[in-house]
């Protein structure tokens, strides 16, 4: 494609190509400037390794997200939409394992495993002893296998803390925080090991183990006697799914929001991934995580707030000016599972939401409404269904119970969401007046879906 402009505007538009460090607009004629020249070689290269690409894909999907998320994994955003993908795809990405896991991100069955080299605090020389080690006498038994058997000077208290958060240790020991407690006795337990074994003497607990000696039982028996921290309870799931998120980067082993997934599609069926491709000031509902809170006071002293949010594809970022933040700076906690409402807006090319209205996940309820395939279909009855709905809505701020409609052919059930203008304010009210007017209908919290 050429695209013809005029010798004045091209002070203003520089044009380059791969390879080329100056612009490279070419004269044609009359004083026309011809910009942006893209020949046929180039656009058959393009459309070479599409083709390439999309038969990887479509043929070899393990391995093909597997290079993906490996090519990726300096960046957050395209790496949590490639994990996105994987699950559309039902590929399900495993947590690290101290006994499969390699450098990157590899296949393992129908699900791709989590390398060593994206867990934050686990360096080059670390991976390489602990693969060596693996490779050298098998598959790790214990934490105190593990310690006894890597170099300590690499993998280091903080590497091996990082290693269990991230839930690498899991098939060994499920319970992280009894591992987190064992490991301040097992590392010094292993590095006194070491020492005599650089000197070439052992201890006592060695002669009673059999710490030297090559037979199987007397080597599983030293690591018996190894020492232990009182039993202690687990980490709670949340406590762990944020350890992983500070890890890793993200939700692995599971995702908050991945158990509300089908019912926030019902409300919420644009999700933070696709919010560039929407129109400015659309308004629309998303189902997300609320990962930091940065409170500002505006030049006339009134607080607001910029939201980090995320939900199972991207992350972005959202804004709440004064006169929303005083109505829900309450619910703006860390961690926190909510329903925003808010309009589309772009900042240096970046889409990112202006909050209109929250309210936590676990607080929404919905009315459902339960119609058969004719009166789904039979005007009359539809305008009596939404004469109810306009009845009960009231103050439109105020009307923040979805309804969701049922529509039964035989076995099957469709979900059909109403727009926002018939959502309503009193669920149980509305409920009421829908079953005297023939409508069946029940309150149903989102969640439960």
């Amino acid at each position: 494609m050429v695209k013809i402009i005029t010798r004045k505007k091209i002070d203003t538009q520089n044009v380059y190509d791969i390879g080329v460090e100056s612009d490279h607009n070419f004269v044609i004629k009359n004083g026309l400037i011809a910009s942006n020249c893209f020949n046929k070689s180039h656009s058959t290269a393009y459309g070479y390794v599409t083709y390439q690409t999309a038969y990887l894909k479509a043929n070899y999907p393990l391995e093909y997200m597997a290079a993906l998320l490996t090519a990726n994994s300096s960046d957050t955003d395209k790496v949590q939409k490639y994990i996105s993908t994987c699950m559309s795809m039902n590929i399900q990405i495993e947590p690290p394992d101290i006994n499969r896991s390699g450098v990157d991100f590899t296949p393992s069955g129908e699900n791709i495993l989590f390398g060593f080299s994206a867990v934050r605090n686990v360096g080059h020389n670390a991976i390489a002893c602990i693969l060596s080690a693996r490779a050298e006498s098998g598959e790790f038994k214990s934490l105190a296998d593990f310690c006894d058997r890597v170099d300590l000077r690499a993998v280091n208290r903080r590497t091996l803390e990082s290693l269990i958060s991230s839930g690498a240790f899991d098939k060994i020991e499920p319970n992280r925080n009894q591992l987190i407690h064992d490991l301040e006795l097992v590392y010094d337990w292993a590095q006194s090991r070491a020492r005599d074994r650089a000197s070439g003497q052992g201890n006592l607990f060695d002669l009673l183990g059999g710490g030297f000696s090559t037979t199987t039982t007397t080597s599983k028996n030293s690591f018996d006697i190894a020492p232990k921290a009182k039993p202690v309870s687990d980490f709670p799931p949340q406590e762990k799914l944020r350890m992983e998120k500070e890890l890793l980067g993200f939700y692995v082993s599971d995702h908050p929001l991945k158990s509300i997934r089908q019912s926030a599609r019902v409300l919420a069926p644009i999700n933070l991934s696709q919010l560039g491709e929407q129109k400015d000031e659309i308004v629309l509902c998303v189902v997300v995580m609320l990962n930091g809170v940065k409170k500002v006071v505006t030049k006339k002293g009134d607080p607001m707030a910029i939201l980090q949010i995320e939900d199972l594809t991207a992350q972005s970022e959202a804004v709440v000016f004064p006169k929303i933040y005083e109505r829900i700076h309450l619910l703006l906690q860390v961690d926190s599972r909510l329903i925003i409402w808010g309009k589309v807006d772009r900042r240096d090319d970046q889409a990112q939401l202006i909050v209109e209205d929250a309210e936590p996940v676990e607080t929404v309820q919905m009315v459902m409404v339960e119609l058969n395939p004719q009166q789904a279909a039979t005007i009359e009855e539809q305008h009596r269904l939404r004469t109810i709905l306009q009845e009960h809505s009231g103050d439109k701020e105020k009307a923040k119970v979805p309804v969701i409609g049922i529509v039964r052919d035989g076995d099957s059930r469709h979900l059909v969401r109403f727009g926002r203008q018939f959502w309503v304010q009193d669920s149980r009210t509305t409920v009421h007046a829908l079953q005297n007017a023939r409508f069946p209908a029940h309150v149903q919290p989102l969640t439960s879906v």
